[in-house]
């Protein structure tokens, strides 16, 4: 991944509060292996591309950690305890989960195989598009560390493809069209 870019998207996340939020608070609470990832990342660098509000379209604010214990109460209470850290209208738009246990829930909710993950940066290589792959983490010196197994290219180029390790997920052409009608800018490349 090209320093430049990272080191661009690090400047745009710094520049959002709700996101610096969010990554503050994960911080204090400690969660092991914590990155946010998802839409919350890459609709930033999106909305600063295309001069919207920096929280334009964004619904929610994906925080991933890993932690062996897969047991449900486990996650429970990291759940509990950052809606406890964080104010409305946040508390309601972050979303929690221990990447230790997607593999448990994954198969009935979307109908095949997950295998188990090592670490919270490996689930970023599962996304269903490389421009969703991107995830933060503040350090505790105050640096953000990113993470983008396939680069931050296809952020930058807001250009929306299949990531080709996964194929094409069920649900891709309603994620993509939901994008497309937030973000009219988005070029979308063909499935195969």
């Amino acid at each position: 991944m090209a320093d430049e870019l990272a080191n661009e998207l690090a400047a745009l996340v710094e520049r959002s509060p709700r996101l610096m939020t969010v990554l503050q608070v994960v911080r204090q609470q400690a969660l092991p292996d914590a990155l946010v990832f998802s839409g919350a990342v890459y609709q930033t660098v999106w909305n600063a591309l295309t001069d919207r509000p920096a929280c334009y379209g964004i619904k929610d604010y994906d925080v991933g950690y890993y932690d062996p214990d897969t047991s449900f109460t486990a996650e429970d209470a990291v759940i509990r305890g950052m809606a406890a850290a964080l104010e409305p209208p946040l508390r309601d738009l972050v979303e929690v989960r221990n990447q230790a246990r997607v593999h448990l829930w994954f198969p009935h909710k979307f109908g095949h195989a997950y295998p188990p993950l090592r670490t919270t940066a490996e689930a970023l290589r599962r996304f269903v598009c490389p421009a969703f792959a991107v995830g933060v983490r503040l350090e505790s010196d105050g640096r953000l560390t990113v993470e983008a197994p396939f680069g931050l290219d296809d952020v930058f180029g807001m250009r929306l493809r299949v990531n080709q390790e996964r194929g094409t997920a069920a649900d891709w052409d309603r994620i993509i069209t939901g994008l497309v009608e937030r973000w009219p800018e988005l070029v979308v490349e063909t499935r195969e």
